[in-house]
């Protein structure tokens, strides 16, 4: 049953989520070919896709475009509520403490995530804000799905990125 880090995730869930993860990760790697962190995220209600985003941070210069604030954006605006009880975002990185922010503040009922995000994770990783029990809302979190093709794009992406910089700074040395 996939790699799932959720108890009682049942074998239609899994498989559910595997599509939907499918459909975020090809939003992730949309983002990398515009040069962007690829990291994508899709919205599902009622076992439909109503929403889609992907990071758009550096081309519109904007820092709260990742993908899961482009998808609910998007969501509030089809579903005419800024609340989304009962929806699932799916992404393909861990949210960071802006974006497990706005899913506690969208009422999110369930986030659905593939790699951990050991350095600005907020779901579990660094810290835990989807489940705070300070905050009004607290959000049903499984992870792993389609962990090891998502963080192979965004290892891979960061790699090419680095040895960009390099050759960038050995051309400016001559």
């Amino acid at each position: 049953m996939n790699n799932h880090k959720t108890r009682g995730i049942t074998e239609t869930t899994a498989a559910q989520d595997r599509i939907f993860m499918q459909r975020a990760y090809e939003l992730a790697q949309q983002a990398e070919t515009m040069d962007e962190i690829p990291v994508g995220a899709v919205i599902v209600s009622g076992g439909k896709i109503i929403a889609e985003g992907f990071n758009q941070s550096i081309c519109s210069h904007d820092p709260s475009a990742h993908a899961e604030m482009v998808a609910i954006r998007q969501a509030g605006k089809v579903i005419n509520n800024y609340r989304m009880l009962d929806c699932t975002l799916y992404v393909t990185l861990e949210p960071c403490a802006m974006c497990a922010g706005l899913l506690v503040h969208s009422r999110i009922k369930r986030l659905v995530y593939a790699s951990d995000d050991k350095k600005t994770g907020a779901a579990g990783s660094v810290f835990n804000l989807v489940a705070c029990e300070q905050l009004n809302h607290q959000l049903e979190v499984t992870s792993g799905v389609m962990q090891a093709e998502c963080s192979e794009l965004l290892s891979a992406f960061f790699k090419r990125r680095r040895a960009e910089k390099k050759a960038e700074k050995k051309k400016k040395l001559k």
